[in-house]
């Protein structure tokens, strides 16, 4: 017995000094928040009458025998979505205009009145079936703000609005997030009447009981608005978070539409809440589908560059997909998520942190087999690395047997016990010293950096501030390969060449004038002058597999490096010429078009136009004539006439050639603009030779 009664006394004593955790340090995330942050990337899927009537935001004012989409198909959504690696879809069940996309008994502008399914169907309801089938999460957009209800700025629009909310927590199982937009208030149709409403937006919802109603049927749902309280807006719809992202805000101070909304972007160091940031934008310039912006999907560089701007700074990914007017994900959007899907996936393959031969840290929280660096490669999150709760400064290095190369740089607090480190950075083993390759700030649930090709034996992270004990889940190093897609060529106006890749791990070679471009071409280093008309090729090597992208060509003509244009007519002259297409510039006077003079005597073929790539089709030309001229003041009759059919719904590169006649001037008079102004802009202008 006494044998015994030692036993149980020694191993009480082991228990009593082990070491115990760090506490919770300032607000840290409920189950369903950190359930939430761990989804990292979802769809947004906007798909409602605006999708037929060609609006961003409608009145409420069209008839819902408008929506009618041809093959609906939920299936197709649920697919693309999971195989872009996507963890969920949030659908606007209902957008600002009120039209609602299940059969609700609160309102008769809803699909019912629709001949989509006969008015008999339940568009929320295939989403859930279809989420359910390829294992996604449902999540449900609610606008707050209806232009259609009659009653809407009355306290009887708010139980008809907790009384749709109330219809979709309960018919379509669980849902893991509910959004409401900060838009309200404005002009409406509103059961019939043409007018303005304005609301408090503080008070008008009476948020605190209306967020009552999702935590009772709810539970595990994160509510979403600018303020929260689950999840904030990340205020800006361009798809990125600052580099400094803490998760917690003052939450008091918010409410859905609050005008400080740049300091979402960061959140509050001092916040009181716990309110992670949503990354939220969309693949194209709008929410909703146009056929205008088909040639405007965001690139694979672009897409890449959001992810590592949200999930890679401690955010959450949330990427919208306008659906067409057959009800599906157009063709060109399913290429460039399928593409996203495979490069995020190939850009985390290559874990080079687990060839470390030793990992070791200038502290560690008492018993090292619980807190050690050991858990920081384990892919667990809910074990990890500690130092003493009087520790706010450390280091961890790495050590390898070879020299090895990687460019990214993975971190992750465990923030179940809340956000600490406010500072760090990374440091390589080179040339018998560090070096210093990243001084950043917060960490949070994920920061992931970019860096250069970096080789070396050793890596240093040096934790430089804490505001308490460090607690970190996982420090992974990554060789993601190079970004395989067509390089990027412009010439500027004093005809220097650039040809861009879209990351730093890229090599680039290209040849001019070349009939075998593969076999004459050379690496590309730095600009080169380019004087003459002529045939520009190149491609991009990956240096880690020795993979090429595509053969991409351009054809250069005359530089406009001695160009001189009727600058009292034309404003930004430079951008129009200056090779980039992100910019415009503008003819004042279209009678008095834009004269310009080449320089030198050539013999004109034709002409490139170019219109504003940005979201608004703002003075796009519809009609046109082309003049040459020896003197530039005899111009005779055009050699160039017409229009540019469609170019509102298609505003790409118009080539237009067949004139035959050399001279030194040229004259683009825009005869007709879109929206028949006397004003045109234009985003690049070229002249074709013979």
């Amino acid at each position: 017995m006494r044998k015994l009664t030692t036993i149980l006394l020694a191993l009480l004593f082991i228990q009593c000094t082990h070491t115990p955790a760090p506490e919770k340090l300032g607000p840290t995330p409920a189950p369903r928040q950190l359930a939430w942050q761990e989804m990292e990337f979802y769809a947004f899927i906007h798909f409602s009458m605006n999708t037929f009537t060609d609006d961003e935001w409608g009145y409420g004012d069209k008839s819902p025998k408008l929506f009618n989409p041809t093959d609906l198909d939920c299936r197709q959504w649920a697919r693309v979505c999971k195989e872009a690696g996507m963890k969920g879809i949030i659908l606007t069940a209902k957008h600002h205009d009120g039209f609602c996309l299940w059969p609700t008994n609160t309102t008769d502008y809803s699909i019912k009145q629709s001949p989509w399914r006969d008015g008999q169907g339940d568009l929320v309801k295939e989403l859930r079936e279809a989420c359910d089938e390829y294992g996604l999460k449902l999540g449900i957009y609610l606008s707050p703000w209806d232009r259609n209800n009659k009653a809407y700025g009355t306290p009887e629009y708010i139980n008809i609005f907790r009384d749709q909310l109330r219809e979709l927590l309960t018919q379509y199982g669980d849902v893991f997030e509910v959004w409401f937009d900060g838009a309200n208030g404005g002009d409406g149709y509103y059961g019939g009447a043409r007018e303005k409403r304005k609301i408090d937006r503080k008070t008008y919802y009476d948020w605190e009981n209306t967020y009552k109603i999702v935590r009772e049927l709810q539970p595990n749902a994160c509510l979403f608005s600018d303020a929260g309280p689950d999840v904030r807006w990340v205020g800006t719809e361009e798809g990125f978070a600052n580099k400094t992202n803490w998760s917690t805000l003052r939450r008091d101070e918010v409410w859905p539409g609050w005008p400080h909304y740049v300091q979402l972007r960061s959140g509050h160091e001092d916040g009181n809440y716990w309110v992670p940031a949503e990354v939220n934008t969309s693949i194209r310039p709008g929410w909703f589908y146009h056929k205008k912006e088909d040639n405007k999907v965001k690139t694979l560089p672009h897409l890449m560059d959001i992810y590592y701007h949200s999930i890679g700074r401690n955010g959450t990914f949330l990427l919208n997909l306008p659906l067409d007017r057959r009800g599906q994900i157009h063709p060109t959007d399913v290429k460039q998520l399928v593409a996203l899907g495979k490069q995020i996936k190939a850009d985390f393959h290559d874990e080079v942190s687990k060839s470390a031969k030793t990992i070791t840290a200038s502290n560690v929280r008492g018993n090292s087999e619980t807190f050690g660096t050991q858990t920081l490669l384990d892919n667990d999150l809910n074990t990890y690395w500690a130092t003493d709760d009087t520790i706010s400064s450390a280091l961890i290095t790495m050590t390898f047997d070879q020299p090895v190369t990687f460019n990214r740089v993975l971190l992750q607090e465990n923030i179940q016990l809340g956000q600490r480190v406010q500072k760090f950075s990374v440091e390589i083993w080179k040339d018998n010293r560090w070096k210093e390759i990243a001084q950043e700030t917060t960490i949070g649930y994920k920061r992931i950096l970019r860096t250069p090709n970096m080789n070396t034996t050793k890596v240093r992270i040096m934790i430089e501030k804490s505001k308490g004990a460090i607690t970190l889940s996982k420090a992974a190093l990554y060789l993601a390969p190079a970004l395989l897609v067509e390089p990027r060529m412009f010439r500027t106006k004093d005809g220097m060449v650039y040809i861009i890749a879209p990351d730093q791990e890229s090599e680039i070679y290209y040849t001019v004038n070349s009939s075998n471009p593969i076999k004459n071409e050379k690496r590309y280093t730095v600009p080169f002058k380019l004087d003459h008309k002529a045939m520009v090729s190149a491609r991009i090597k990956d240096p880690k597999s020795g993979k090429y992208s595509p053969i991409t060509s351009k054809l250069f003509d005359i530089p406009a490096t001695q160009w001189i244009v009727n600058d009292n007519n034309v404003s930004h002259f430079e951008r129009i010429v200056n090779g980039q297409d992100h910019n415009y510039g503008m003819i004042e006077d279209n009678k008095q078009g834009m004269v310009i003079d080449l320089g030198q005597v050539y013999h004109v073929s034709g002409f490139r136009y170019l219109p504003i790539q940005d979201r608004w089709s703002l003075n796009f030309i519809n009609k046109y004539e082309f003049y040459v001229s020896l003197n530039g003041k005899s111009w005779g009759k055009p050699v160039l006439k017409g229009s540019f059919d469609n170019i509102r719904n298609h505003p790409i590169i118009q080539s237009r050639v067949g004139a035959d006649k050399k001279g030194r001037y040229i004259k683009f008079v825009p005869i007709e603009t879109i929206d028949h102004m006397n004003k045109a802009t234009i985003a690049r202008f070229d002249v074709l030779t013979k």
